[in-house]
């Protein structure tokens, strides 16, 4: 039954993505502005402006993707399914149509299959950042999806 998942583990210093859109942006940058302290602790990634904002603003050192529509979504959604993400930050405007909803529906998606935590607003980025896994490192189980398509395509022959 334990081969029905696999084990990532998120070490002490956190890989975090900081993805932000427009409408969120300055939210974000102040948000990390305030917890500085914290953050500069890990490994910060994000999309284009964000990350670039955040460092502008902050000094934190962020490394940077392509802008959201420009990809950055899926380079991010990339970087989850190998494992190198932890968790997510994703301060994304409920009022405003994204042109790239179909990325960013994509990325919320991969980020449920490997189990990461994602906070969407404000409270819940609190919440994850002052949590005291923090501090520690933590092992999420996900499901093997190789061994879920096996299974599948066993049943097929049937």
């Amino acid at each position: 039954m334990e081969d029905r998942f696999v084990t990532f583990r998120m070490e002490k210093a956190k890989h975090i993505a900081l993805v932000a859109h427009d409408g969120k942006k300055k939210e974000m940058v102040d948000w990390c502005d305030r917890n500085k302290e914290i953050l500069k602790s890990h490994f910060l990634c994000g999309t284009g402006t964000t990350a670039r904002l955040i460092s502008e603003k902050t000094g934190l050192p962020v490394k940077g993707y392509n802008s959201g529509p420009l990809g950055g979504d899926q380079q991010i959604g990339a970087k989850i399914v190998e494992g190198q993400i932890d968790f997510m930050v994703f301060l994304w405007d409920p009022l405003e149509a994204q042109p790239h909803d179909p990325d960013v529906k994509a990325l919320l998606r991969i980020a449920v299959v490997y189990d990461i935590p994602v906070a969407n607003n404000l409270a819940t980025a609190d919440f994850m950042l002052h949590s005291e896994y923090m501090s520690g490192t933590y092992d999420r189980r996900v499901e093997n999806f190789n061994r879920t398509v096996q299974e599948r395509v066993e049943k097929m022959k049937e």
